[in-house]
């Protein structure tokens, strides 16, 4: 099961939650395994059955105004309830004052006790991105990723064999790069979403050239963030002695955190042009995906007319199949 630590929680700056740690710093590595959140009213007064403590738990302005209207030993008794029952963190909205009472009891449970200056609202909403990003399944890949003709497209091949390069051709064609060399892939609901870590984005390694930054040569217009992988090319040297598919009408597929992708295996020799073949492979998939298949209609037209047994004409004008 995918987790987050409250340590990653507290120091993630990409989703703007705006987070302050108050007490409760040896709980850090409790661990958050559902991108919901929840507001624990009810326990204030006192029943507590239902508290999921793999959510954050939220107080915001309601939760705090009434825990100030309790007598303070009657407040010391809820909150100490409430951090006994192992909730991984509790998270106080719009910077509002923190008693010292909640303090202590975030202490005496190691329970972290987190402030933000955000409202309720705006920081489950924030919140809740976050945690459906970083509790996403997710992996790495060595390859490629661009998106061609609004297709994002993966070229993957051993080390050397010219993806960077290939990849450079079709930036400079007016297509935009998502990742080169490592592409991290989360799982988003049934489809696989590729983008560059934050250390190599809008970079690439060319050899001879060395690493070059793509958004700086050719704009913003060249460059994407992240994308979904619709199509998986992977290139592979030519090899005589090996059949590559002519016709197209096999259906490979090429598997990421359990989603299936199309797969074409394309080899690579000298004399073919492979950003055109990556650029026609991109159409001819978006033409797949409304209802299009060229090959198999050519196939169906192909056994359509042999089993019509249609005679033709030879070059004498005679018809084959006609008796002398």
């Amino acid at each position: 099961m995918q987790s987050v630590s409250i340590a990653s929680v507290l120091a993630d700056e990409k989703f703007d939650l705006r987070l302050e740690l108050l007490a409760g710093r040896v709980g850090l590595s409790k661990r958050l395994t559902s991108s919901r959140v929840q507001k624990p009213g009810l326990a204030l007064a006192g029943f507590c059955d239902h508290l999921h403590d793999e959510r954050l738990q939220i107080f915001g302005n309601t939760e705090m105004s009434y825990l100030a209207t309790l007598p303070h030993e009657r407040q010391v008794e809820v909150c100490r309830a409430l951090f006994a029952k192992g909730i991984a963190a509790l998270c106080v909205t719009k910077n509002l004052p923190v008693p010292d009472l909640l303090v202590a009891a975030a202490e005496e449970f190691g329970v972290p006790l987190l402030r933000t200056k955000h409202l309720s609202s705006s920081f489950i909403s924030h919140v809740e991105r976050y945690l459906e990003d970083a509790l996403t399944a997710s992996t790495s890949l060595h390859g490629v990723l661009m998106e061609v003709h609004s297709l994002g497209v993966l070229i993957l091949g051993k080390s050397g064999i010219g993806k960077s390069e290939c990849a450079l051709d079709l930036v400079l064609r007016g297509h935009r790069l998502v990742a080169d060399d490592i592409v991290d892939v989360k799982r988003k609901q049934e489809t696989a979403v590729g983008s560059a870590s934050q250390i190599i984005q809008h970079h690439m390694e060319i050899r001879g050239l060395g690493i070059i930054n793509v958004k700086d040569l050719f704009g913003v217009a060249a460059i994407r963030d992240e994308k979904k992988i619709e199509l998986v090319i992977e290139m592979v040297e030519w090899d005589p002695h090996v059949e590559y598919d002519r016709l197209g009408v096999e259906d490979r597929f090429y598997s990421v955190l359990d989603v299936e992708i199309p797969l074409l295996v394309v080899p690579v020799r000298p004399g073919r042009n492979m950003t055109s073949l990556i650029e026609v492979a991109a159409r001819n998939q978006l033409l797949k995906q409304q209802g299009h298949n060229s090959a198999m209609e050519f196939q169906d037209r192909l056994n359509k007319a042999i089993a019509d047994g249609r005679p033709r004409r030879t070059g004498s004008g005679r018809m084959l199949g006609d008796v002398e």
